[in-house]
């Protein structure tokens, strides 16, 4: 039977690129891999032959000889002499097989193994590490909130060891190859038609080894220690507000970056003042007479200062004032917010005998000053009277 074109075997077009060629072996391999396919007897048959292709087709010199020459390239004595097939690959034994498969096996299941990292020698990862991001929670007053404010805090963590200049080898000296995966990060082991990549149990996956571990920090290039820091609290900060310190979290492993300080921002509840973005309120008491002859009163601001505040004549509990300009400055710039100044009207308590006497004299020619009690009650009566059969 003759062989199938390999740009057939493998969906691609003739002159395709490197890219395309691999995007279609892998779209091959997973559609016809014999654990997908237990019931289609010709799937392993098939799952060789575009692996036979792909093979040949990565491979320039021999992509170059197919092109010329087709399959006749790699038969009948041809050979090296054909232009690059390095002896011919015959009927793609299963060592082939498996070169071959391994070349995407990391497209195809690199999520379960961790995959090939960027860079490095043969994809091994770095020896150095990036240190951990940290967080730091940080209470401020509604006052400092306002007016910002500079703080110094001590941020537990790790700094580089001073004693191998964060390298981990004694002395500063620098760590050599892993003799047991050449750098790599990792090995590999050959399971049947699959070539399996572990961790590198040697190195732990860095590609490097420390001969002579530095005594101060046991090799990993950082100790333990607290920190202390001086950090700008802008005004206008809120509860959940994030302020981002690069380079300050916890330092890297063997030479790697620190990581970032994250200090997240709560304001700490007021006892006269409550906040809503950048507008304030303040709930004012005023006596009962105040309210109904009107007045002033005196309230406070956030700043310190202090502002009178005229009460309307017949003010009732619940009527607002604004006062402009004396809220919260907004975090980025673009003015500040306004204070609004709730009144609650008391109802006087522990009255003396006199105030009661009062009290009930004026009750009884009060008559209809209470607009809004008078209004309810005129509904309160005219409800009764639809309710009357």
């Amino acid at each position: 039977m003759a062989k199938r074109d390999f740009y057939d075997v493998l969906g691609v077009a003739r002159g395709a690129s490197a890219d395309e060629i691999k995007k279609g072996y892998r779209a091959k391999a997973k559609e016809l891999h014999p654990d997908r396919n237990q019931d289609n007897p010709e799937a392993e048959a098939q799952f060789k032959e575009a692996n036979e292709a792909y093979d040949v087709l990565k491979d320039p010199e021999k992509k170059a000889a197919y092109d010329r020459y087709g399959h006749a390239a790699f038969e009948g004595g041809m050979g090296a002499s054909a232009g690059g097939a390095r002896g011919g690959y015959g009927a793609a034994g299963q060592g082939d097989f498996a070169s071959a498969f391994s070349d995407v096996f990391e497209d195809l299941f690199g999520d379960f193994m961790g995959g090939r990292g960027p860079g490095g020698a043969g994809g091994g990862r770095s020896r150095a590490q990036r240190g951990s991001d940290l967080r730091y929670n940080l209470r401020v007053t509604l006052e400092e909130a306002f007016a910002g404010i500079q703080k110094t805090i001590v941020v537990p963590g790790s700094a580089a060891c001073t004693a191998c200049n964060g390298s981990g080898a004694e002395g500063g000296a620098e760590p050599t190859t892993c003799p047991t995966c050449s750098g790599m990060g990792k090995v590999r082991a050959q399971s049947g038609f699959f070539t399996v990549e572990r961790t590198c149990p040697t190195c732990n996956g860095a590609g490097q080894v420390v001969k002579n571990p530095c005594r101060s920090c046991a090799g990993a290039g950082r100790i333990e220690k607290d920190r202390s820091l001086s950090v700008n609290i802008p005004a206008g900060v809120e509860t959940g507000t994030r302020i981002r310190l690069a380079g300050e979290g916890e330092a890297g492993m063997r030479g790697g970056p620190a990581g970032d300080l994250y200090i997240f921002i709560e304001v700490k509840d007021h006892a006269i003042f409550q906040r809503d973005g950048v507008t304030l309120f303040c709930r004012v008491p005023v006596s009962m007479a105040a309210a109904a002859l009107g007045g002033e009163v005196e309230v406070p601001t956030i700043d310190g200062g202090r502002s009178r505040v005229k009460i309307p004549t017949g003010s009732q509990s619940g009527r607002q004032m604004r006062l402009r300009g004396k809220g919260m400055p907004a975090l980025r710039g673009g003015g500040g917010g306004d204070m609004v100044i709730e009144l609650a009207v008391e109802t006087p308590v522990n009255l003396t005998t006199r105030q009661k006497e009062l009290l009930r004299e004026f009750e009884k020619i009060e008559a209809d000053n209470n607009p809004e009690g008078s209004s309810f009650f005129k509904k309160v009566k005219t409800f009764w009277d639809g309710m009357k059969p």
